[in-house]
């Protein structure tokens, strides 16, 4: 079955083969290296950031290219995801942690952060989940104490992405006293005194990738690198539906690398004299599979029509996440069933992309919060307590 996207004009099929291209040759070589060792090469950032696919909608004041046209970004996501390395985050980076700066910041600080991480010279992360917080972010322990021109930030925070490899770290804190904020937002770059990382290095999953603890030990932080009229859970959770936003597309990446390893399979192996593909219950899972695949990704593009025209609910982009990992992550099952013995090699990338999925099916919002999210959209009553 063809899954050609022959709705993308001219420049978008340009920009995809040229994407393409860049994860197949700058990025993918290196994926199995990386996943061995746990880390990332910084040089990777820097290569994305010279073909602009950092921060697309950073306005070209502070280097960006201000492109809103959501077809890019379903590009660079997807073809990353195929054809890179999933691990490698240029969503956090970029979808993210960006918009923090870019929507939150005031113009010093985005002048002073956006261009470097546009071209990959710093590497962003955001800090929000500790050992006994969550999705529960109003229960949050760390906490950063006003003293006038300056805060003082103390705590710790779980399963950080990027976080040792960061050169600034968006931190979600309780503020002290709370009747400034309740919470804030704080720019913490790498050499504060205080600061503070520790890798986890016993991963199944995203294991090309850092994850970290962060420490923090009464380190002080300049008034001008705490984000502006930040206030309540209206800073921390204002940029997430951005990464949930790309995830929907993002999972359709790895589940089109798997429909398309499965498809492929079937049609080389033999059995009983004839190709797999011939057989009645495979066809039914390639099937299902494209299925699956065709009604996400037209979830994924509506959505991105509703976002750029400033449509897009939270609830609408809940359901996008959720439901389109779920599925991914389905495929990703079906493509290992398909595959048999082979399905369990690194050669196929099946199971790399379904142990990858586990994760994803977990961050930026739980499966279950982001049900919690549309039964409160359908009902008006919230169910989180």
């Amino acid at each position: 079955m063809a899954m050609r996207r022959t709705i993308f004009e001219p420049e978008h099929e340009t920009f995809r083969d040229n994407a393409r291209r860049f994860f197949q040759q700058e990025i993918g070589p290196h994926g199995e290296r990386w996943r061995e060792a746990g880390v990332v090469d910084r040089d990777a950032y820097l290569k994305a950031g010279e073909q602009g696919y950092l921060m697309m909608w950073a306005d070209e004041t502070y280097g960006g290219a201000g492109v809103q046209d959501f077809r890019y970004e379903q590009v660079l996501i997807e073809e990353n995801i195929r054809h890179g390395e999933s691990s490698f985050y240029l969503n956090l980076h970029s979808r993210l942690v960006g918009p923090y700066i870019g929507q939150l910041g005031n113009d010093e600080q985005k002048e002073r952060f956006l261009p470097p991480c546009i071209r990959g010279e710093k590497i962003l992360a955001v800090a929000i989940t500790e050992p006994a917080a969550g999705s529960d972010v109003a229960g949050l322990k760390t906490h950063a104490e006003d003293g006038g021109d300056h805060w003082l930030l103390n705590g710790s925070k779980t399963y950080i992405s990027n976080g040792q490899l960061a050169d600034v770290v968006v931190v979600v804190a309780r503020t002290v006293p709370e009747q400034r904020y309740g919470l804030g937002l704080f720019l913490v770059e790498r050499g504060m005194e205080g600061f503070e990382t520790a890798n986890y290095k016993r991963k199944l999953s995203l294991r090309a990738s850092v994850t970290s603890e962060l420490f923090f030990k009464d380190v002080f932080v300049p008034e001008a690198s705490a984000l502006p009229d930040v206030t309540g859970l209206r800073g921390p959770l204002s940029c997430l539906n951005q990464a949930r936003y790309g995830i929907a597309w993002g999972a359709m990446g790895a589940a089109q690398h798997c429909f398309e390893a499965a498809l492929r399979y079937s049609l080389e192996r033999q059995q009983f004299g004839r190709p797999i593909a011939s057989f009645q219950l495979q066809q039914r899972r390639l099937s299902e599979m494209a299925t699956a695949l065709v009604k996400g990704r037209l979830v994924a593009w509506r959505l991105g029509q509703l976002k750029q025209e400033g449509r897009a609910t939270p609830a609408q982009i809940s359901l996008a996440k959720r439901d389109n990992v779920y599925q991914a992550r389905e495929i990703a099952r079906a493509a290992r069933e398909l595959l048999g013995a082979m399905g369990i090699m690194l050669e196929s990338h099946v199971m790399r992309h379904s142990a990858n999925l586990e994760s994803v099916y977990t961050y930026e919002g739980t499966h279950d919060v982001h049900h919690l999210i549309l039964g409160e959209a359908l009902t008006g009553i919230a169910a989180f307590e």
